[in-house]
Formats: C-alpha cells, structure tokens, sequence
C-alpha cells in the first residue's frame, strides 16, 4: 500500500483542480528505469485502469499502482514539501538502499 500524507493530499487536489479532472481520475504511480540511482519515480493521472493494477486509497486519494512498481513502492509515503528546501513530491520508501541527492531515484 501507499500512503499520501495531508500536505500531499491537498496539493494532489490542487492539481486535479488546475487540470479540470473529475472523480473518475486517479493517481497513477509508477516507477522506471533512470535517475542517478538506477530507478526513478512517475506520477501523473490516469482514469483508464489497466489489468494487474493494485488498487489503494489513503487520505481521499486514488491511488493505482501496476504490479512491478508495487513490488518498489510497497509501503511508501508520499509527502509534499514547500519549504526553503525544495518544493515538489516526496517519496519515503522503506525499500529503498539508496537515494540520490535530488530524491527523485533510488536503488534497492
């Protein structure tokens, strides 16, 4: 399961709002080859489902999952920041060995 933390939660909706979506939208989250660190994280929005999709909702967010990124992704937050430090998506990934500076790639 993934997990979408208040902060992520309102800008996750701030977005679909801005992009004129409707309930039938969800939070697609993937991950893919790249990054510095061997494998890096995609989010965008979806309404199409596909088959193996793994289902969640956390905090009044869809979220879908294909089956291999699940096996990367079981378990991880997705926080948002706004801060001095960077502003954008985080991902807390207990799976994860290693990341890189920017946190957008991991490695496990």
């Amino acid at each position: 399961m993934v997990t979408i933390t208040e902060k992520a939660k309102t800008k996750i909706g701030e977005l679909m709002k801005d992009a004129n979506l409707d309930n039938s939208y969800f939070l697609r989250v993937s991950v893919k080859g790249g990054g510095c660190s061997g494998l890096s994280y995609n989010m965008d929005f979806d309404n199409e489902p596909h088959t193996g999709d793994q289902n969640f909702e956390d905090n009044g967010i869809k979220i879908v999952l294909d089956m291999k990124s699940f096996l990367y992704l079981a378990g991880t937050e997705l926080d948002y920041s706004d801060g001095l430090n960077g502003k954008g998506f985080n991902f807390i990934n207990p799976n994860a060995s290693r990341t890189c500076g920017c946190g957008e790639s991991f490695s496990v």
